[in-house]
This record gives C-alpha cells, sequence and structure tokens, in this order.
C-alpha cells in the first residue's frame, strides 16, 4: 500500500475515533429562570468525576418562557437529558412530545429525558419528597400545609394525598377552592391541626437570604415538623425562626440528591 494512502487511511481513522468520543459524551443541564442558587451543576459534575463519566452539566437560564419554544428544538439534537426548576416545571409541559403517566396526574415536570429526539417529561420531585421524609413522619402527621402553590408544590401535595395526609394550600393568591388559603388567613387552629409544614415556594433562597416567609411561627410546638425545599442556605430564615419555636425542621437537601439520582436513572435507562 502506498505511503500518502496508509497515513490517509490513518487520518480518516483518527477522525472517526474523535467524532465517536464527541457523540458519546453525555450533555445534561437545569432549566430555570435564576439559578444562582442551584447546586445541581456542582453536584452533576461531581457525580460524572467521581465515577469517571464522560458527561458535563449545565445552568441553562431563561427569562421568559417563550424562549423555551426554540430551545427545545435544537436540545433534541444538544442534550440527552435535562432538569427544570422554578417557575418552569408545569409551563414547559405544552413542549414536550410525551409525559410520563405520574407527571401528568401531578401536573409537573422536573425531569426531561431525550429519546429519538423526542421529549419525554418525568417527576422525580415525587421520589426525592417521599424518600427524605420517610424517617421523620409520624402517626401526628395528619395534616399538612403546603406553602406555595407552584410545580413543586404540586408533587408535595401528590405525596402527602398519597400517604394519607389531608392538604391545605397557603397562597399569595386568593382561588376559588375550598383547600387554598391566603397568608393573612392562617390562624393558631390552623397551625393546630396541620403538624406537618412545608415550604415550597423560593422566599429566601441565595442570594435573598434574609427574606423569609409569612407565617405565625409563634403557633409551632415541638410535635411540628416543618419542611423548607430549599437548600441553599442550609437553614432559611423559616427554619431557623420554626426551630426557635420548638418545631422539628428539615431542609430541602436529602431530597435535591434523591431526585438527582432518580433522574440520573432514568436519563442512563436503555430504551
Amino acid at each position: 500500500m502506498p505511503k500518502v494512502l496508509y497515513l490517509r487511511l490513518i487520518e480518516k481513522k483518527r477522525n472517526e475515533i474523535v467524532v465517536f468520543l464527541n457523540m458519546s459524551k453525555l450533555r445534561f443541564g437545569l432549566i430555570g429562570q435564576s439559578l444562582q442558587h442551584s447546586f445541581s451543576q456542582q453536584f452533576f459534575n461531581d457525580f460524572f468525576l467521581k465515577n469517571d463519566l464522560n458527561g458535563s452539566y449545565e445552568n441553562l437560564e431563561f427569562e421568559r418562557i417563550e424562549s423555551l419554544k426554540s430551545f427545545f428544538k435544537e436540545a433534541v439534537y444538544n442534550y440527552n437529558g435535562l432538569n427544570v426548576t422554578i417557575p418552569y416545571k408545569a409551563a414547559v409541559i405544552p413542549f414536550l412530545d410525551q409525559i410520563d403517566e405520574e407527571a401528568k396526574r401531578i401536573g409537573a415536570v422536573n425531569t426531561i429525558k431525550v429519546v429519538s429526539s423526542k421529549l419525554i417529561g418525568y417527576n422525580t420531585d415525587v421520589f426525592g419528597f417521599r424518600q427524605c421524609i420517610k424517617p421523620f413522619l409520624t402517626n401526628k402527621h395528619e395534616k399538612a400545609m403546603v406553602i406555595g402553590t407552584g410545580g413543586a408544590s404540586k408533587a408535595i401535595a401528590f405525596v402527602l394525598k398519597k400517604i394519607g395526609l389531608d392538604v391545605l394550600f397557603i397562597s399569595r393568591h386568593i382561588k376559588d377552592s375550598n383547600d387554598v388559603f391566603t397568608y393573612e388567613e392562617v390562624n393558631n387552629y390552623m397551625v393546630d391541626a396541620c403538624k406537618l409544614v412545608v415550604n415550597c415556594t423560593p422566599v429566601g433562597s441565595y442570594p435573598s437570604i434574609n427574606d423569609e416567609v409569612f407565617f405565625p411561627y409563634e403557633h409551632l410546638t415541638e410535635d411540628h415538623l416543618v419542611i423548607d425545599l430549599i437548600y441553599n442556605p442550609s437553614k432559611t430564615v423559616f427554619l431557623e425562626k420554626s426551630e426557635n419555636h420548638g418545631a422539628q425542621i428539615l431542609n430541602g437537601s436529602s431530597m435535591l440528591r434523591e431526585q438527582a439520582m432518580k433522574s440520573w436513572q432514568i436519563w442512563s435507562q436503555k430504551d
């Protein structure tokens, strides 16, 4: 074989290997509006490094939901999977090709898998929250107060109702529903009845760590379990004040880890 032809074959093979390596690189990202508070990027990139995986995870900030439509058209070719956070967990649904039955019942998606150029939506918040509260629930927790009515609260309420708890929602906006109340309507009777309180809003998250949820902390007792889905900071003003009034507290760090690994299980599962 002529030397020139031989060298060209080697170069062709080298290029094919480079293309293969680029194709095999796994690419993921988190969709949200403001992601300064998020640890997801660090969590997954550390996970890829620790497990010797050729993958990357990036933050994808979108100021408006309209920008996502054009992004998704390209995402099917550029990403293997995506996570979704506040405020787009419900808003992304119309852009997806398919939705898992559980996510459909919840009405919120936080995990998207790309399969054959199609976007399939899932909700791993349910799994993450269920896992993190298991060790803390007692027979005193018969009713729950869920603060917020966004995508995260839908998953939390889904879990609580499934295990038999009655749920009251607290919202800034008055809604035509028997189980939704404004912050101003929360009183000592409601707090006493709801021994589980879960904050599903971003109030108090980094960088606005001095902000707090409007809540009558004085009615909390040692029988209350107060959960804040925020994990940055590790103890929000809401949790600190709840703890000062005797309540047991839990932040969202364990839920983050559980739901993240569930997302990875979905992304890495062969179809």
